[in-house]
């Protein structure tokens, strides 16, 4: 049944020795029970002051272009996270999946948080990804 499980996803890492945390938790509608919805909580300070100064509007590309670009940010950070052991990421999976509809929204701030991490923090997860901004 899809109202007990419970989707976490964190993302730790290390930037002028500090933690930026990004959770993506699952929100069940008790009133349906067959809703279900995602909300995407991101603990970095800095994160949504620049989310909302240089994130274009969601609507500017399509939910698949985020989640193809989603996909491979979360495979070069698992492969990076698991291989790389001087790397600026600390240990930390991102279990997102690509057969589940998180929906445009969550799928767009997950992107701009990648952008955030490569442009603002400086840690390159893919060498030749898009420049949002």
């Amino acid at each position: 049944m899809k109202n007990f499980i419970f989707i976490l996803l964190i993302l730790i890492f290390a930037a002028c020795s500090s933690q930026q945390n990004i959770q993506l938790n699952e929100v069940s509608d008790k009133e349906e029970n067959d809703s279900v919805s995602y909300e995407l909580i991101v603990l970095d300070p800095g994160f949504e002051t620049w989310y909302i100064s240089y994130s274009k509007p969601s609507w500017y590309h399509s939910q698949s272009y985020y989640e193809n670009w989603n996909q491979q940010y979360v495979n070069a950070w698992n492969y990076q996270s698991i291989w790389r052991r001087n790397s600026q990421l600390l240990d930390g999976q991102i279990n997102y999946d690509s057969q589940t509809d998180y929906g445009l929204e969550i799928n767009h701030k997950l992107f701009y948080y990648f952008q955030y991490v490569e442009q603002v923090l400086k840690i390159r997860i893919i060498a030749n990804g898009p420049r949002a901004i």
